[in-house]
């Protein structure tokens, strides 16, 4: 089964007049909830089921990333930025890592059970202490680190049956400007950027079905954005072997505004290699660009098949002594508790 072009959002905690007509376009292919959509995890779900009526195909997402990024609150475990979980494990690897899956479980089977398919997670960017739009989202300053602890929050969310969406390749971390206001630009050479951002996509490639690049420009290959890119996006195909889909970053963005307008945009971000496109908080454009593929008659993408929700490991988990243990956890880290999380993790 296939699933258009356009990833766009909703205004509201039910579906309008408009969104029920636009959502039946065939160049449509998911919707992403905000917090303005969200109001309790059973509005969620009644809100699923009402999109899924008019589309069953169509892909339905959320950032749920765990502290600033967290769209899902009322009804869902308060979880923490994943920098606490690169904290815990510089304290104790062991426990950081076992913690690192439980909170990657944790957030996908919550997440699931709303109704959604999946969450833009995990953020595979390095910390390098410039990007504040980064910052705690990131889990760690060192590779070794940040590969080790997503690997296994990898893990945990195929254990919950979610699908892996890394951003924001081939590395936000290092450029201090905001992509959402600005436009970034990394000036490091290849070398530079394989030995260090580039080093987590590259080893979690295969765990991935989902990737979403940067609005930053890395003049190393190009002078567009990666997203823009098909040098970058060719490298992550071709030499990385990476075959699932790529989404683009928002092309309301302001970083994304290099490209022209935004039908402009969305041809720019296609071409490059792109399987689906967000348009957020922005109607008018979004339907420029609905009307612009419209016109194009484009095909969907096959890729979309992966990326829907399976069937969990366990269908009990959320009841499970290992959920209870996930959450004290998550409520720990929260709090930066590090050693009663530690405590938590080695009494089981």
């Amino acid at each position: 089964m296939t699933a258009g072009r356009l990833m766009l959002d909703l205004t509201g905690i039910q579906l309008d007049r408009e969104e029920v007509e636009v959502l039946q376009h065939p160049a449509v292919g998911g919707v992403i909830l905000f917090s303005r959509n969200i109001e309790s995890v059973e509005q969620v779900g009644r809100l699923c089921s009402e999109i899924r009526a008019l589309r069953p195909e169509l892909l339905l997402a959320v950032d749920q990333e765990g502290g600033r990024v967290q769209r899902l609150k009322d009804g869902f475990t308060r979880l923490p930025p994943l920098r606490q979980l690169g904290c815990l494990y510089a304290l104790d690897p062991q426990a950081g890592l076992q913690a690192s899956r439980l909170l990657g479980q944790l957030m996908a089977s919550e997440v699931l059970d709303a109704g959604l398919d999946f969450s833009f997670a995990p953020v595979l960017d390095l910390d390098y202490g410039r990007s504040e739009v980064i910052g705690d989202r990131a889990f760690a300053a060192d590779t070794a680190s940040l590969i080790a602890l997503a690997d296994t929050y990898i893990t945990g969310m195929h254990e919950a049956g979610m699908a892996a969406i890394g951003k924001h390749y081939p590395g936000h971390g290092y450029v201090s400007a905001d992509s959402h206001t600005s436009l970034p630009v990394d000036h490091r050479s290849l070398e530079e950027i394989r030995s260090s951002c580039l080093q987590p996509f590259s080893a979690l490639t295969r765990k991935l079905q989902g990737i979403m690049p940067a609005h930053v420009i890395y003049t190393a290959l190009d002078q567009q954005p990666a997203g823009f890119s098909q040098p970058w996006l060719n490298l992550l195909r071709e030499e990385l072997g990476f075959t699932g889909m790529l989404f683009s970053d928002d092309l309301a963005m302001q970083a994304a505004a290099v490209a022209g307008s935004y039908p402009q945009r969305a041809e720019a971000a296609l071409s490059a290699g792109c399987d689906q496109l967000l348009v957020c908080n922005n109607r008018p454009a979004a339907l420029e660009v609905l009307n612009w593929m419209d016109a194009r008659q484009l095909e969907g993408s096959e890729k979309a098949a992966a990326l829907r929700a399976n069937m969990p490991i366990n269908n009990n988990w959320q009841q499970s002594p290992e959920a209870l243990l996930a959450r004290q956890v998550a409520e720990s880290l929260v709090n930066q508790d590090l050693q009663r999380a530690r405590h938590a993790l080695s009494s089981v």
